[in-house]
């Protein structure tokens, strides 16, 4: 077998292989011998069609099928004698392949070449600062308060700027200054009088009515509405009032905090309220300071990655963004989402997690990092809690999508930034090395 390698970037390449004609000739013989055993042709008994006729009937078939089993045997051979890794399935073209001729084809392909990551025992790294003031605590505190907000009914007067109203409301297009088809009926709808997402001018129609009343209005859409459907359009609303509310807040006293769960005074639910916002700060810091060790070992990656393993991450991404939609019961092919667009948007930072990635990997091979089946076994443990799946299930489905190498190398990658990050020179907010 002859072989030509050629380097066409610093991750793709080129093989161009020949195979002798003897082993060409030697595959065409062996397939035509079998296929006159099986091969029924008119005028002759089954397994006794002569070679040169089932040669003559199913050449194309016959010379397929060389390529087919000679093909993969001699790339993968051509792989392992250069101890070249393709990152995807190469790109097999231009295969020729006749009797008494050499068999040629050319494969193209991308790879990771050998790199040094550098040192990477006690890299430098800053941990941000953990510090809650406050107001941050006073802020909190006042999102519980609003959450707490309860509905009373309004009786005696009319609707409010800050009310809420029931109503039914009705909803037509105009269309040449008259209203056009049938008109859109709702009952029961809730409006805060209050909410900027109302349409322009809309609460200003409704100020002053009292329960039982009724109302008809034209709204003129601005040619800017954010609702595209509604820009520059005019649309009649009829509006009858069923009720009026008005939203109170709890005061911020020791009876407020006792409501809220296990806090015997307002300064116990700010004590606490404290600590949670300190947890999440810290947990922060810490995601802070994993993404901060991933962009260092990135720009070790002295090459641009190659472009099948940032469309793999670019899938990834479009996977997981669709995937968090679905779990708020949004459907992502009606979300509105130009996935091209989002895809060019992510590329630059896919790369740049491709790169990590690379570079943890080959930390993990000098280390080296394994991962046992004991691992494997907790993770998937792990995923079907959380998922509310039994193992069984989750593993039965890892198998069916050929996902648990993807496991296993997710987590040696952890278990190599866990590592990385117990080594790493890390320098706290305010002072020292820690």
């Amino acid at each position: 077998m002859k072989v030509e390698y050629a380097d066409i970037t610093e991750t793709r390449k080129r093989l161009t292989i020949e195979l002798p004609s003897a082993a060409v000739d030697a595959e065409i013989d062996r397939l035509t011998s079998r296929l006159s055993r099986t091969a029924r042709v008119p005028g002759f008994r089954p397994g006794r069609v002569p070679e040169r006729v089932v040669w003559q009937r199913f050449k194309d078939d016959i010379l397929h099928d060389v390529a087919h089993d000679l093909v993969p045997q001699a790339l993968d051979d051509a792989l392992r004698e250069r101890g070249l890794e393709p990152v995807d399935t190469p790109d097999v073209r231009d295969v020729v392949v006749e009797p008494g001729r050499p068999l040629t084809f050319v494969a193209t392909f991308e790879t990771v070449p050998p790199f040094d990551p550098g040192e990477y025992r006690g890299i430098a790294l800053r941990r941000r600062a953990v510090a809650v003031t406050e107001d941050e605590v006073d802020q909190a505190i006042e999102r519980l308060r609003q959450r707490a907000a309860r509905f009373e009914p309004v009786e005696g007067r009319p609707l409010a700027a800050a009310d809420w109203a029931t109503v039914d409301l009705e909803r037509q297009p105009i269309v040449g200054g008259e209203a056009a088809g049938e008109a859109e009926r709702h009952e029961d709808v809730t409006i805060d009088l209050g909410a900027e997402a109302n349409p322009p001018g809309f609460s200003d129609h409704l100020i002053g009515l009292g329960a039982g009343a009724r109302a008809e209005f034209r709204i003129d859409y601005p040619a800017d509405h954010p609702v595209a459907q509604l820009a520059g359009t005019a649309v009649r609303y009829g509006v009858a009032i069923k009720a009026i509310k008005q939203r109170v807040v709890p005061e911020l006293d020791d009876e407020f905090a006792k409501d809220l769960g296990s806090f015997a005074s307002l300064a116990a639910l700010r004590d606490g309220v404290r600590a949670d916002l300190a947890h999440e700060a810290a947990r922060e810091a810490d995601r802070a300071l994993r993404e901060d060790l991933l962009a260092t070992l990135a720009a070790r990656v002295p090459f641009a990655v190659p472009d099948s393993l940032v469309e793999r991450e670019l899938d990834r991404r479009v996977e997981d963004l669709a995937r968090r939609l679905l779990d708020q019961r949004v459907d992502p092919r009606e979300a509105g989402i130009d996935w091209n667009e989002f895809r060019a948007a992510q590329r630059e930072a896919a790369a740049e997690s491709v790169k990590a990635a690379l570079a943890l990997d080959e930390v993990a091979r000098r280390e080296p990092v394994t991962v046992g089946d004991e691992e494997v076994a907790q993770e998937i443990a792990r995923f079907a809690e959380r998922s509310g799946r039994s193992a069984d299930a989750v593993r039965a489905q890892i198998a069916k999508d050929g996902g648990e190498a993807r496991l296993r190398e997710g987590l040696r990658r952890e278990k190599t930034m866990d590592l990385l990050l117990a080594n790493a020179a890390v320098t706290p907010a305010g002072g020292g090395a820690a």
